[in-house]
């Protein structure tokens, strides 16, 4: 095989699903940082805070979270699945950041999913994050408080948990395949903080302002 036949991680970057998928006129909040993963040797989408992605490919949905929680739902008949990234419960639902709030969040997603011919009788859910990163930062329980709301959200919205690793104090970079089901979680050592310390900083300002006014398997990689 000589040189020029060889791929090459530029012309992975240029295939024509990440070319497609870039050129797709996006929805409000619809994450669309698109790039090609030298790791997995795969398409994928890293979903930002306030974002959420649906696709019925295995392409991987990636984020990275610390007291924030991805949901990642999937349709285990459609085989269709997708993730949020959200920073806080329900304050400030409806806003024009609100997706980056849990119910505004699940609302885009599960929404978004039942577009593209899921079913909410089909639906499981996959649950990630919640962590308390940052010393000094455990008297707020962000965390805590965005663990429990997506876990009490999905239950009254009838929606199995298969699986979670939540809470603990280690930043989680998580990849999901939406067509499978199939969910990676790594644990990244606490100390390691500088993906995620900014938007943990963020989310406590916010919760200061508001109180002043397939199957169930995870996989580590």
């Amino acid at each position: 095989m000589n040189a020029a036949s060889v791929p090459t991680p530029v012309t992975a970057a240029r295939s024509p699903r990440l070319e497609r998928l870039r050129a797709a006129t996006r929805r409000p909040g619809e994450a669309s940082f698109f790039f090609y993963d030298a790791f997995f040797r795969c398409d994928a989408v890293k979903v930002l805070p306030g974002e959420y992605f649906v696709h019925d490919e295995d392409m991987l949905i990636m984020t990275t979270l610390g007291s924030c929680i991805a949901a990642c739902l999937w349709d285990r008949s459609a085989r269709i699945g997708g993730m949020n990234h959200f920073m806080l419960p329900d304050v400030g639902a409806g806003m024009a950041d609100g997706g980056r709030y849990g119910s505004f969040a699940m609302e885009l997603l599960i929404n978004e999913l039942l577009k593209r011919g899921a079913s909410r009788s089909t639906l499981e859910a996959k649950v990630f994050g919640g962590a308390a990163v940052i010393s000094g930062m455990s008297s707020l329980n962000v965390g805590e408080r965005n663990t429990k709301f997506v876990l009490d959200y999905l239950a009254t919205e009838r929606i199995p948990v298969v699986s979670k690793d939540v809470l603990e104090i280690y930043p989680r970079k998580v990849c999901f395949l939406p067509a499978s089901g199939k969910a990676m979680v790594k644990r990244l050592a606490p100390t390691n903080q500088d993906a995620v310390a900014a938007i943990e900083r963020e989310a406590a300002q916010k919760v200061r302002k508001s109180s002043s006014s397939v199957g169930g398997s995870v996989d580590l990689f």
